[in-house]
């Protein structure tokens, strides 16, 4: 066993306490934040209600091991072998890490399963970047001159994170992070904590040094704006609802510090007449309800072709309603439970406002599916929503999906871009030239062709517009948490700037 271990369940209940500075604080007699579990009410966990003391403890662990310790200091290729032993312990531990993402957040275990799976690639990645990563050098200055730009660690990251896919995105941040050498405190919802310190835990194990990654749990508002307005974080990465991140942003602005930001998404699914059908439905099926909808870049918005949207709304509805709503450590669940009851009232709201603004429910309205005391929506589908509906433009969170129809290319891309947010968007069609050109005017970080929500630890993510700025993932996540510096090199002597005060 590590000597560094998150707390160990006494019942069935897990119990957690801080993790700062290579330690599993002790949880008895700390303010506690308890989970219950969105399936059935039950309790799943208790996380540390961290306070501003505690994040500032935190924040001083990774300042020390930034200034004094060795990770900045420790070589490319030593801290490559240092993440590749975490994505090895992560595999190790995956049954264990899919559980418990999928009790707490609701999404379904297969789900959680591939996030642990993509979040060790992560880990992969970073490590081949790191060992990758090298400066300039410029000889053709002038005589007597060379420089060089060098890419340095940035400094201490703070993270904060959302409810839906707490493992996978701090894995699309923390290991780039370390990678570049820089030292983190982690700041989980406070609803899925669970996975985040159980990384920590295995981050200790693999070797690295203590007080390089460190995780407060509580609230934003004693956690997350403490980390916004320390002078001693030099960075901040936040994914979650574009409000937050504006408070972030102007908590932050006092300090000057980095930022990037992944924020709120309303994709587009946009479905030509020449498409392929079968793939469209599916992918269509895939982008509104996966992950039980609670997906920033989900394809809320069906944008179908007026010559083929009677046909093929009419299977998207009867498709929406073989899915089964239910318990998502059930391998025949097709939709989990809400993360909590305040989110299901929300997204109860949205449909009802969707049909005051004159939309139509057109799937079934008897009560979802699941267990007693879980906070389920059924999958929706509400047509003729139009652009001046709040639902055509408002981030939804849950498993609705929306019908607009558009008559040709000009309108499906003005209808897609209508929005003020620009996170991601999908298309399906035949015809490469409709798609490079519908491509390259949406705007959107991410824009899938014939597949949607897709990807590879290799390709960039991030939004435009009001979905965000900083890009994750790729060689762009991994500069995201690097400085570049030039160092200017005169051989030889000088010619004096002043001859006339040379002695």
């Amino acid at each position: 066993m590590p000597s560094h271990v998150a707390a160990e369940p006494t019942d069935t209940v897990r119990r957690y306490g801080l993790f700062i500075g290579g330690t599993a604080e002790d949880p008895a007699g700390i303010a506690s934040i308890r989970r219950q579990s969105p399936t059935d009410g039950s309790d799943l966990a208790e996380f540390a209600a961290g306070t501003s003391e505690d994040t500032r403890r935190a924040i001083a662990a990774a300042r020390r091991a930034f200034d004094d310790g060795p990770w900045p200091r420790t070589s490319a290729m030593e801290r490559a072998r240092k993440l590749l032993r975490v994505a090895e312990l992560m595999r190790a531990d995956a049954d264990r890490l899919a559980e418990i993402e999928a009790a707490e957040s609701g999404k379904l275990l297969r789900y959680a399963r591939g996030d642990v799976e993509g979040s060790a690639e992560l880990f992969e990645y970073a490590a081949g970047l790191a060992m990758s990563s090298h400066g300039e050098a410029h000889t053709g200055l002038g005589e007597g001159c060379t420089a060089l730009v060098v890419r340095e660690p940035a400094g201490v990251a703070a993270m904060i994170l959302p409810w839906n896919f707490p493992l996978l995105l701090l894995a699309q941040k923390l290991p780039f992070a370390l990678a570049a050498g820089c030292t983190a405190v982690v700041k989980p919802s406070e609803f899925t904590s669970g996975t985040a310190l159980e990384l920590a835990r295995i981050i200790s194990a693999a070797g690295i040094p203590d007080g390089v990654v460190n995780v407060v749990t509580g609230y934003g508002a004693d956690v997350g704006a403490t980390l916004a307005e320390s002078r001693d974080v030099d960075l901040l990465s936040f994914t979650g609802s574009t409000a937050t991140g504006q408070a972030i942003t102007k908590a932050a602005a006092a300090t000057a510090k980095r930022l990037s930001m992944e924020l709120g998404g309303k994709g587009a699914n946009i479905v030509f007449d020449d498409a392929d059908l079968d793939d469209a439905l599916d992918g269509v099926l895939f982008g509104a309800f996966f992950n039980n909808g609670e997906c920033c870049v989900a394809g809320a918005r069906l944008l179908v072709q007026e010559s083929i949207a009677d046909e093929f709304v009419e299977q998207v509805v009867a498709a929406t309603g073989r899915l089964r709503t239910g318990d998502p450590l059930d391998e025949s669940t097709d939709v989990g439970p809400m993360i909590h009851g305040g989110h299901l009232e929300k997204v109860r709201g949205h449909i009802a406002s969707a049909q005051a603004h004159g939309g139509t429910v057109v799937t079934p309205a008897e009560p979802a599916g699941g267990p007693d005391g879980g906070h389920f929506v059924t999958p929706t589908v509400v047509v003729g929503v139009h652009e001046d509906s709040p639902e055509f433009h408002q981030e939804i969170f849950g498993p609705v999906l929306t019908v607009t129809r558009f008559r040709d290319v000009d309108e499906a891309i003005r209808l897609a871009n209508a929005t003020e947010y620009g996170l991601s968007s999908s298309l399906w069609t035949k015809n490469i030239d409709r798609a490079l050109t519908v491509a390259k005017a949406l705007r959107s970080g991410r824009v899938w062709v014939n597949t949607t929500i897709d990807g590879g630890p290799q390709l960039p993510a991030g939004g435009m517009k009001q979905s965000g700025y900083g890009r994750e993932m790729g060689i762009a996540g991994f500069e995201e948490f690097t400085e570049l510096k030039s160092i200017q090199i005169r051989e030889g002597k000088r010619t004096p700037a002043f001859p006339h005060a040379s002695a």
